[in-house]
Parts: structure tokens; C-alpha cells; sequence
């Protein structure tokens, strides 16, 4: 489909027809012969002179070549543009921080695997994150373990297998006994706020079974901040609601910290409650986040010039060809 980028270019096609209608003509100049009687001639045939100039007159086909011309000229001014079929491109993949709580209780076997096999919290926690990276093609995924202290373990990347691979290598207490939740939330926070692309959607995955212990930012205040920086936080608690001590559950706090964020708080006591968990977190974390649908444009203006430009070599060539047939041809030799 073609359209005109400049529509208002074609008000200036009458142009031509009120120069020539209003205009003074152009005055060439020619040479002229001086005769004594001039003035004389001039009052016997009735003939006003003029100051020795006569007005161009444009004739026949060469008026039509000019007026075909001014329309190619005001069209290519007009931009003439080749619309093509519109595009729709959708923009998928989210940062996905997971942070994966490594303090002592993680290695309570009170889950069981498909056999019915019991298996630590951690083991769990792993063959779900596998599955859950499976349906994420498109996400950059990190990781943080925490216990202690809260380091990074993977940063962000779109390859999976890496990342699911340093997932593996994860071992409990391997960031100390107890839980400095609060310490790997602003570690979460920094790692987004060093990446330098803005333009992906921001969510923080937090796996913990066990309550905040001594972290120099407690939990709500670092998801505070969190808030402020538009990161999402979803919190999923392992355990028993029930149990006391540091292996506490504090569901207050987690379900504070997924509100202040916009994110969602869960309870996981089961390997299928966990997979569920994660199954609705990747409901509510689409990968397809936006799309937008345009129209590639390619200019045609250069082809109405090229048409003027083909057309005049006709025309002039037409003409030459014309003048040269026209034009009286010299008799060579010698006369008897």
C-alpha cells in the first residue's frame, strides 16, 4: 500500500496555473536590424514596438512536458511511502533473581521424592528450580545463596544449563547455619541495580524455611527498597508454621515483604505444594510481558524523480531528433 508522508506537498500542483495566469511574462531580448524608415513601417501596419524584446511563448508538446513534470516533482515532494504488512513484536523474558535459603535446616528430610523416598528440603528445592528454568526460555536467571552471609552464585544469564549446573554444586551450610534473609534481599537489590538493562521486568524469587536471624537490613526494610526500585518479590516459606525457634516460620513478615513489593507470599510443606508454587509463579511471571504492532515504511520518493528525469531525455531527445530533420541540409560539390 502506498501513502504520502507529506499530503499537504499537493496544494502546490495548481501553482504553475496561476504563474502563468498572473505573472508578467519573461522579455527575451534578440537582436534586430536598424532601418531609417522604422518608426515610418511601424505607423503604416498600426504595430506598437516594443523595447526590442518579444515574450516566450511555451507550445505543444513541450507545455505538457513541463506540466508532467510539476506533478512528478510535487509527488516526489509529497514522499511517497510503501507500507508494509504490519509487524507485531512481543517482548519477552524477565530478570529472575532466585534466592535459595542454605542455613541447616534445609537438610530436615520432611519431603519425599516421586518414589516416596524422603529427600532433603534442598534436594527438593532443586528438582523443582530444574523444571521451573525449563519453562523460563527467554528469562536471564541468577542466583543467591544464603545463610550467614549472602553471596552470589550465579549472575545473570540466559544460559540455563550454566546456571542450573551451579544450582547443583549447592550444598547445605555452605553459607553458614542461620538465615540473614534480610542481607540477600539488598544483595538482590544491588545485583539489579548493576545490571545495565532497564528495560526487562525485575522479579525476585525468595526460597527460606527458616525466620530472619540478625541481618544488618532486616526483611521489611530492605523490601521497602525494593519497592522503590520496582522489584517484585515472592516469597515462598518451607515448613511448618508451627515449629519454634530459629527454624521458625514468620509468616507475617514474608507475607509483608511479597506485599510492600507486589509480589505473592506461599507455604510449601509438600514437594507438590512446592511445584505448585512454582507453577502459579510462572503464571503470574509471564515471559510474553508486552507487545507492539508497526508498520515498516519504504520511501519511494526517488521514483517520481527518476520518471522526470527519464521522461525530459525522451523529451529532448524527441526534439534534437526533430530540429536535426527540420533543419535545411548544405549542398556539397560544384555547379556546371
Amino acid at each position: 500500500m502506498i501513502s504520502f508522508e507529506y499530503i499537504a506537498a499537493f496544494v502546490l500542483l495548481p501553482l504553475p496555473v496561476l504563474v502563468y495566469r498572473y505573472a508578467p511574462g519573461y522579455l527575451s531580448k534578440q537582436t534586430a536590424i536598424r532601418v531609417p524608415f522604422f518608426n515610418a513601417l511601424m505607423e503604416s501596419l498600426d504595430i506598437t514596438p516594443k523595447s526590442g524584446a518579444r515574450e516566450l511563448q511555451v507550445k505543444g508538446v513541450q507545455r505538457y512536458s513541463i506540466m508532467i513534470a510539476w506533478v512528478l516533482l510535487v509527488c516526489a515532494a509529497a514522499k511517497p511511502m510503501w507500507v508494509m504488512e504490519p509487524q507485531t513484536i512481543e517482548r519477552s523474558g524477565r530478570d529472575l533473581m532466585l534466592l535459595v535459603d542454605l542455613s541447616g535446616s534445609m537438610s530436615v528430610e520432611d519431603f519425599s521424592d516421586a518414589q516416596g523416598q524422603p529427600q532433603s528440603r534442598l534436594k527438593a528445592v532443586k528438582q523443582v528450580l530444574t523444571d521451573f528454568s525449563m519453562h523460563r526460555s527467554g528469562d536471564r536467571l541468577g542466583l543467591i545463596l544464603f545463610g550467614d552471609a549472602a553471596f552470589v552464585q550465579a549472575p545473570f544469564t540466559l544460559d540455563h544449563s550454566a546456571w542450573l549446573n551451579l544450582l547443583d554444586q549447592t550444598e547445605v551450610a555452605m553459607a553458614g547455619e542461620s538465615t540473614h534473609l534480610g542481607d540477600a534481599i539488598g544483595l538482590g537489590i544491588k545485583t539489579f541495580l548493576e545490571e545495565d538493562d532497564n528495560q526487562s521486568e525485575r522479579v525476585m524469587i525468595v526460597l527460606t524455611d527458616g525466620n530472619d536471624t540478625d541481618s544488618l537490613v532486616p526483611p521489611v526494610d530492605a523490601a521497602k527498597v525494593a519497592a522503590a526500585y520496582g522489584i517484585r518479590i515472592h516469597v515462598i516459606a518451607m515448613g511448618s508454621p508451627s515449629t519454634r525457634g530459629e527454624e521458625a516460620v514468620d509468616m507475617g513478615i514474608i507475607e509483608d515483604i511479597a506485599a510492600r513489593t507486589k509480589g505473592r507470599a506461599f507455604l510449601a510443606m509438600s514437594p507438590e505444594s512446592l511445584t505448585n508454587i512454582y507453577q502459579e509463579i510462572d503464571q503470574l511471571e509471564p515471559k510474553l510481558f508486552e507487545s507492539f504492532t508497526y508498520q515498516q515504511t519504504q520511501s519511494l520518493h526517488h521514483i517520481p524523480i527518476i520518471m522526470m528525469f527519464l521522461f525530459h531525455l525522451c523529451f529532448m531527445t524527441l526534439a534534437s531528433v526533430q530540429y536535426l530533420r527540420k533543419k535545411p541540409m548544405s549542398l556539397g560539390g560544384k555547379s556546371d
